[in-house]
């Protein structure tokens, strides 16, 4: 099997992760309440942003099979731990989709690929995923 990531503990509770196929390296701190310095992205960090970034990009895919391109999309993300034991309880995902122009469909669409989206198929069901995206229509 080939190996698609090397992951490197660099000390000080930091890692850092290369994609081996690219080069580009994401680094990890834990997080201040976890004993870390809270300075850069902590791995649970990268597990609420992955999935809002999953998110824009299947419904990106899918607008622009339709010949529809969308640009200029922001989500704000925030990430609830829980303990014992210590787990990402619920992501909160505020879209913006700022000069798109989208129709109530649009959004339903939105709405259903963006819950289907490879990362949110994988988290556990106990994790609450809350957006925004059935207050556009």
């Amino acid at each position: 099997m080939e190996k698609n990531y090397e992951i490197v503990y660099t000390g000080s509770l930091r890692t850092v992760a290369t994609h081996l196929k690219s080069g580009s390296e994401i680094s990890t701190d834990a997080p201040l309440d976890n004993n870390g310095k809270g300075e850069k992205f902590s791995p649970t960090d990268l597990v609420a942003s992955s999935l809002a970034s999953c998110m824009l990009t299947i419904i990106a895919i899918n607008f622009s099979k339709k010949g529809r391109e969308l640009s200029d999309i922001k989500c704000d993300v925030q990430k609830v731990m829980a303990s014992a034991p210590r787990r990402i309880s619920e992501i909160y995902i505020d879209f913006d989709f700022l000069e798109n122009e989208l129709s109530e469909d649009d959004y339903r669409l939105i709405e259903k690929l963006a819950n289907a989206c490879p990362v949110a198929n994988s988290l556990s069901a106990d994790v609450k995923v809350i957006t925004n995206l059935s207050s556009f229509y």
